[in-house]
């Protein structure tokens, strides 16, 4: 998928977790879920590319190891699992991976209660 389809599936699929409502801190998108932020989906710079970045406490360090356009995400919040990924508007973005790591960093940011909510029982749109 192109990363201007990518980013809307991704911001469908952020905004139809329990308590996620988008935020425009700093200019750029951002998903909330009560007052924190669980994926940053960035600014439109108009040049047709995406990024995003995501808390992995599972997965970060296998993303930045194994997968070229991940990256710990600045301003040090790579040293607590967050990781980012950049993708050009000629790339081909793995949506079905970013919708695993919007999963597991809404499970890490998420109350307890609001994380419960099995995958099947919420309202899910790609």
């Amino acid at each position: 998928m192109k990363p201007a389809a990518a980013g809307k599936a991704l911001q469908k699929a952020a905004a139809a977790y329990p308590g996620a409502w988008e935020d425009h801190p700093w200019g750029e998108t951002v998903y909330k879920v009560g007052k924190k932020i669980f994926v940053f989906l960035g600014v439109d710079r108009g040049d047709g590319s995406f990024g995003l970045s995501c808390k992995l406490p599972h997965s970060s360090e296998a993303a930045i190891t194994m997968l070229s356009f991940a990256t710990p995400t600045a301003y040090g919040l790579g040293k607590s699992g967050w990781v980012s990924a950049h993708f050009e508007m000629k790339d081909d973005v793995p949506v079905e991976l970013l919708l695993q790591w919007l999963e597991e960093s809404y499970q890490a940011i998420a109350p307890k209660r609001a994380a419960k909510t099995p995958p099947a029982a919420r309202k899910r749109v790609r």
